[in-house]
């Protein structure tokens, strides 16, 4: 990883010692969501209405049952004791405790978090920790956001907090949360807030500590208790009992107040019926905002405090507090030193992992990048055949609940610190979101990446018959099946770094997915001809049908994409099980197995035999899904997508070491060559050594990928100014049409937010730019110029008469992706959609990174804080820098 001793790099003498396990200095860190309200885990209504079933407005009052949510939270590894910021600037209508935001219904293009934060550092340990949250001075537009954007239709953009002018005038706080730790057990938190405006202006500052909720639900009646300090110190402090456990203490700087209540709901708010506790969850909020001096407990104990700090601050100046979580007597007057300490140790690490990048607004891209990743961890608890069934301390839970969502997955207990891929707008994980996290995460901390592939493939996370978990909306859904290449992903980054592969985490991995590979084979190829449906994808609504759901001219639908994902699924495999096999032989069947079994879907690909409707259209030159109606011959879907792109990923080149170190392998191999040569002739040039004689596997044969090539990296087509779009910008002025009974379905270009509601929400894959597809599209393109190395060259852009290598290519794309981030001459960046605030000094520099980008201007667009794949943004730095 480094050639800097760990003498002089704490953090990675750190990183050395970490296990898969969330222990030690990991052991505490930013693991609460930013919302747990409107969740499907809190949600026990009838009929799934999540959204409904706990609002915004009865989070402040409702006792959360499988989880915490907070303004830069931290927690230990369990979520039993959480720390988090609430905010007043005397003008709000209530205390700011958790992140504002539009639930699905609300929004114009479904649900959105509205307010303006920023995730600015974090070491892999988190024993370095800061974010920004801008705070207006006026009220919080609360129901001015709702209405707006109630009021807006598809086709109009979402309103956002910085389009209600409240920032223009610079009347806001910039609050800057810092974490640092002195110990594992030993955790600094410093609030600092800035006023940039041009008035004196109040702010209270309440940093708050509480206990999750596991008293209420019938199983465990233990309640733990904050109270005040008993012991003597210079520094005044609080006590934080939990069960047998040794105490924490938290050292505060003098407040005016030290608010206790109980997290417990307010009954009396929501249900009109008596509270467990006279002092419920959302005492602080009354006594704070509306000056309710009875509201929080005189006793000063319960399992709710807030540290209440009334500011009232310059133009231009800044007031800070700070709190220290320990279970250690601290010396007096070291905060402030291990602050300055931890934070020099971050930028050293940086410094060494950031070697060769030498322009600073890269290194400021990447490393912002990097801790939006280690922000979005986040602990998530969710026991699917209790929450069913429903708590025994519960009220009657609805039948419709206990067969609804999720029901056959009563197998499932996750009880994990997962990888997020945003904690506000998804604070659920995605199974193959997280195979592209775990990418920058294993540069990071290769245990946690690896830990991360290994949960989703336990017992208690995959079905009895294979299937991953999707996502928390509907585990059953089907995503792409990427793991596999995840794994490798992650294998050969940490094996680069530590100069030895962990063989162990990759057989465990493959073992694995044996049953989720079988499990496709089973289920998502109908009549057993290697052509695979696959369904929903990822890719929401691209198609001309939501393919979730029964097609409506009955029949099925054979899918470019999911046959091309199985192809790459297979040679993923293929490529961990020769990996293997040169230290255990006997895995040299299991290649062999793949190796016959890619050959058999690119047999039914290349339509050999004339026993299928082709994929690949020779009109078009391009790949395309088929329907098959009930008894009617099938019909080619020319929809020009990113389906037809996805054939390229079937790639796998394989250097001759390896086929000489395998004989039994390449014996099969042959003997398949030889004895099945409709087979072996799919196998581009196999006995034509390419580039230092390697030997290529691909779905896609050069005709085919020049044909592909031609329209992806055409500007009149797929090829943005920032990368590569999901729906050709030919269909901009031509929509494909597909009538049915009497309907017509239609795919038109869309590079912006979509304008159907076919997902009910935000997605969109009409145009805009995703992340995880352009990656997987430039190590493509990396792969074939392995192979072919300078013998080909394509046209680039697509008539503009120049010709590059496929390696210049993959660079130039992954320089279009750059630059959505890079700051450009103007001041701006084009994720910022040219808005004038963002060329403010105080603005610049602080980076968002959104789900998917706008395909013409490269705006973004979606959940607005989704580092989650897009950090895939740090890895194409360090690949552009090496």
């Amino acid at each position: 990883m480094s050639t800097t001793s760990s003498k002089d790099n704490p953090e990675l003498e750190r990183i050395k010692h970490f296990t898969d396990k969330n222990e030690g200095w990991k052991r505490f860190g930013p693991y609460l969501s930013e919302r747990q309200w409107g969740t499907v885990r809190e949600d026990y209504s009838a009929y799934g209405d999540a959204w409904g079933y706990i609002s915004h407005d009865m989070s402040r009052s409702y006792a959360y049952r499988w989880g915490e949510d907070g303004i830069a939270g931290f927690s230990d590894n369990k979520q039993i004791i959480c720390l988090a910021l609430s905010l007043w600037n005397e003008q709000d209508s209530i205390l700011k405790e958790r992140l504002f935001g539009l639930s699905n219904p609300e929004g114009n293009h479904g649900e959105d978090v509205k307010e303006l934060y920023h995730y600015l550092d974090s070491t892999p340990s988190h024993s370095y920790m800061k974010m920004l949250y801008k705070y207006p001075h006026k009220a919080f537009p609360y129901d001015q956001l709702v209405a707006k954007n109630r009021a807006r239709g598809r086709k109009e953009s979402e309103y956002e907090l910085l389009d209600t002018g409240l920032f223009m005038d610079n009347a806001y706080f910039d609050v800057y949360i810092e974490y640092a730790k002195a110990g594992p057990d030993d955790i600094l938190m410093k609030v600092t807030a800035c006023n940039r405006g041009k008035k004196t202006a109040p702010i209270h500052i309440l940093p708050t500590c509480w206990f999750r909720n596991t008293w209420s639900w019938g199983y465990d009646d233990y309640k733990p208790n904050i109270s005040i300090g008993k012991h003597k110190t210079p520094t005044p402090s609080v006590l934080v009992e939990y069960r047998n456990q040794p105490d924490y203490h938290i050292y505060y700087d003098e407040t005016s107040g030290l608010l206790f209540c109980d997290n417990e709901t307010n009954q009396e708010r929501l249900y009109q019926r008596p509270s467990a506790s006279p002092f419920p969850k959302d005492a602080i909020h009354r006594y704070v905002v509306n000056g309710e001096q009875g509201a929080v407990n005189p006793e000063q104990h319960g399992t709710k405090l807030a540290f209440h700090y009334q500011q009232t601050i310059p133009t231009g100046e800044s007031r800070s507090v700070r709190i220290r979580f320990s279970r250690h007597q601290p010396k007096p007057n070291t905060f402030d030193e291990i602050l300055a300490q931890r934070k020099a140790e971050a930028d050293i690490y940086y410094q060494e992992l950031q070697k060769g990048i030498e322009s600073e607004d890269l290194r400021l891209v990447q490393r912002q990048a990097y801790a939006g990743m280690m922000w979005s961890k986040q602990f998530y608890y969710y026991d699917v055949d209790k929450w069913l069934k429903g708590d025994p301390a519960m009220h009657d839970v609805p039948q419709g609940h206990k067969e609804g969502r999720n029901s056959s997955w009563r197998h499932l207990v996750n009880r994990n610190i997962l990888s997020m891929p945003d904690k506000w707008e998804y604070p659920w994980y995605a199974a193959w979101d997280l195979a592209f996290h775990c990418v920058p995460l294993a540069r990071l901390d290769p245990a946690f990446a690896k830990r991360q592939l290994l949960l989703m493939l336990r017992e208690y996370y995959m079905h009895p018959n294979g299937q991953i978990p999707a996502y928390e909306w509907n585990f059953s859904d089907v995503n792409p099946p990427v793991h596999a290449w995840g794994a490798w992903q992650v294998y050969s980054i940490d094996k680069a770094m530590k100069g030895k592969g962990d063989l162990s985490f990759l057989a465990k991995v493959f073992h694995k997915l044996l049953m989720n590979f079988t499990w496709w084979v089973n289920q998502k190829d109908s009549i057993g001809n290697n052509l695979f449906e696959g369904g929903f994808l990822g890719l929401d609504n691209i198609g001309v049908f939501d393919r979730s759901h029964n097609i409506p001219t009955g029949g099925y639908l054979e899918q470019a994409d999911a046959t091309a994902w199985m192809a790459m699924y297979c040679l993923n495999m293929l490529r961990i099980a020769l990996e293997i096999a040169q230290t255990r032989p006997y895995y040299q069947e299991m290649a062999s197995k793949f190796f016959e079994h890619f050959l058999a879907i690119a047999s039914a690909m290349f339509n050999i035999g004339k026993e299928n409707v082709d994929l690949w259209d020779d009109i078009d030159q391009f790949y395309y899904d088929v329907v098959h109606p009930p008894e009617q011959p099938g019909h080619i879907l020319k929809v020009r997508s990113i389906v037809g792109i996805i054939p390229l990923f079937a790639i796998e080149v394989l250097n001759p070491d390896i086929l000489k170190k395998l004989p039994a392998f390449t014996r099969r191999l042959q003997w398949v060559l030889k004895n099945r040569p409709e087979q072996g002739s799919l196998i581009s040039r196999w006995y034509e050594p390419g580039k230092g004689e390697t030997r290529m596997l691909s779905l896609v044969r050069v005709h085919r990928l020049k044909c592909i090539l031609r329209r992806m990296l055409s500007e009149q087509e797929f090829l943005s100014p920032y990368g590569i779009r999901a729906l050709s910008k030919y269909h901009a002025d031509h929509p494909f049409e597909y009538d049915v009974n009497g309907h017509t379905y239609s795919v038109s270009y869309l590079p912006g937010e979509s304008d159907s509601d076919m997902f009910g929400g935000n997605s969109n894959w009409r145009g805009p730019i995703w992340f995880p597809i352009n990656f997987l599209i430039i190590e493509s393109l990396q792969k074939f110029h392995k192979y072919y190395g300078n013998t080909l060259r394509v046209e680039y852009p697509t008539g503009s008469g120049q010709f590059y290598t496929l390696d210049k290519i993959a660079e130039q794309l992954s320089q279009r992706l750059i630059s959505i981030f890079t700051q450009q001459p103007d001041g701006n960046r084009a994720y910022n959609g040219s808005h004038p605030k963002f060329k403010d000094p105080h603005f610049q520099k602080n980076l968002l990174f959104y789900e998917y980008f706008h395909g013409d201007s490269g705006k973004g667009l979606g959940a607005s804080h989704q580092t989650g794949w897009t950090g895939l943004i740090s890895e194409l730095i360090h690949q552009s820098s090496s």
